[in-house]
């Protein structure tokens, strides 16, 4: 059995499920990823941290910190809200990193749905976002990482990118300046969609086929993790799933 994060029931602000897992792998000795589940605001994420003992865990979880702030509150907060959560993690991570001479990073997808079922997507760096809708599957975001780079100029293939040698090398990251460029994608959910944010270590292992398998959203994780873990199991691996309705 997996390690469950959360498995609830929401209501509120949010009308379905969701769950999340995180698992070290079977090679690191650190998890520097973090997960953040909150539907009952309408609120998720997945941080992978960089940077091993300089502090990729630190730099994950002040991310989480900066997105529980957004619903300590009580309200559920807004897409302008989860910007500025990402925007102020960066800082507080660039401020450590000045303080300690560190150069701990972390990724970010994050998740917001709004009452009218608008799913704001908001990430940096390689974590990503699908959309499972009547069996079919699309990719959200797009991978700010050295080898997307090569795929978008047509020097490199899909394939190739992951076992490509600077496969884990991105080109934009929590902690490396104040200036950040967050990038966001608007999705209107349907009932019965499927949100699934995950590290790169996940994604790596992930085939389209593995999303449209019938069960409960906690077997749906697990057997995710489980696959990920058989295929690969070199990186930290985290998700969470979220179905709409």
């Amino acid at each position: 059995m997996m390690p469950a994060v959360a498995s609830r029931v929401a209501g509120g602000a949010f009308a379905g499920q969701s769950v999340a897992r995180s698992h070290v792998g079977r090679v690191r000795a650190i998890n520097e990823d973090r997960v953040f589940d909150c539907p009952d605001h309408g609120l998720w994420g997945v941080a992978d941290g960089m940077g091993g003992h300089a502090g990729g865990d630190i730099a994950a979880q002040t991310i989480v910190t900066a997105l529980r702030a957004l619903v300590a509150g009580g309200d559920a907060p807004d897409a302008p809200a989860l910007i500025g959560a990402i925007h102020a993690a960066n800082a507080a991570i660039v401020a450590r990193n000045g303080a300690l001479g560190s150069d701990a990073g972390s990724t970010v997808v994050a998740a917001q749905i709004a009452p009218d079922a608008t799913a704001t997507i908001a990430w940096v760096g390689d974590s990503r976002a699908y959309l499972v809708r009547g069996g079919a599957v699309r990719q959200l975001t797009h991978d700010h990482s050295f080898v997307q780079d090569l795929i978008d100029a047509g020097l490199l293939s899909v394939e190739a990118a992951v076992r490509h040698p600077r496969a884990n090398v991105v080109t934009r990251a929590l902690g490396v300046a104040l200036a950040l460029d967050v990038a966001t994608v608007v999705v209107g959910l349907l009932p019965g969609d499927l949100l699934l944010l995950c590290s790169d270590g996940l994604s790596r292992s992930l085939h389209d086929h593995d999303l449209v398998a019938a069960g409960s959203l906690d077997a749906l994780a697990d057997t995710l993790i489980a696959n990920a873990l058989a295929r690969d199991g070199s990186d930290n691996t985290s998700l969470v799933a979220i179905r709409y309705g």
